[in-house]
């Protein structure tokens, strides 16, 4: 996966894009990375990328032409017609769905804004996907695009070490995940639960599917509403709400 990352503080990267499971993806070529300061293309003496807004007030608007000019530039250079992500408040909301569809693009270009907002055309005209993490503001889209980034590339085939660990996360099986323990099996009289030390596989499978189910019921019953529940997994559910 190539990635390309449009920001006027290219230096907010380099500790994450070096480090940890983004680092390891370069390293074994499942993905690349390049951040670029669309400042580079304003074409403007003073390189100026913000302007005020018509109509007045508050804050500066990004101007369309770097950002038209900086994209423009990556897709001539593009094998595939790539993804162009802005990252914005008013975007749809992300989610691990959202991150196993952009994990099995090719290439992605993310736009990162500063000040009060983007022309609007750039929204019109440059991108294809808005993206929001939250219903926050931040003071620019950097931290989003890294956050987005991180989700989608250990996706990516190979990067992580146990190819079960992304399908078994949290939102990945649409319930959350269940509760790890490691050893010792006993810690200040903190022990571990009786079935993972039974060494019954299918005991063992089915304490793990009750305590996902017990986990989503008392944290996250939203995602029940749009989860399809096997019988087996009806019966525990049942038992969890009357154990409750």
């Amino acid at each position: 996966m190539k990635i390309d990352v449009l920001s006027l503080f290219p230096e907010m990267f380099e500790g994450v894009l070096g480090s940890s499971i983004l680092k390891k993806a370069a390293e074994k070529q499942a993905a690349s990375y390049r951040v670029i300061n669309f400042r580079d293309y304003a074409d403007n003496k003073h390189h100026t990328v913000d302007d005020y807004p018509y109509g007045g007030g508050a804050g500066m608007v990004l101007k369309p032409q770097p950002i038209f000019d900086a994209v423009e530039a990556l897709q001539g250079e593009a094998t595939v017609k790539p993804r162009v992500i802005l990252l914005c408040p008013q975007g749809e909301r992300y989610t691990q769905k959202k991150a196993e569809e952009l994990a099995r693009q090719q290439h992605l270009i993310f736009v990162c804004g500063h000040y009060e907002g983007y022309d609007e055309r750039i929204r019109e005209h440059v991108v294809t996907d808005e993206i929001s993490l939250g219903d926050y503001v931040l003071t620019g889209g950097e931290l989003g695009a890294m956050v987005i980034i991180d989700s989608v590339v250990r996706l990516l085939p190979g990067v992580l070490g146990n190819e079960a660990s992304p399908v078994l996360d949290s939102y990945s099986s649409g319930l959350l995940e269940h509760p790890h323990y490691t050893r010792p099996a006993d810690f200040r009289g903190m022990k571990v639960p009786d079935a993972l030390l039974s060494g019954n596989h299918k005991k063992i499978e089915e304490w793990r599917m009750k305590e996902s189910l017990r986990r989503t019921w008392m944290r996250r019953p939203d995602l029940l509403d749009s989860y399809s529940l096997s019988e087996i997994e009806k019966k525990l559910l049942a038992e969890i709400q009357k154990e409750q």
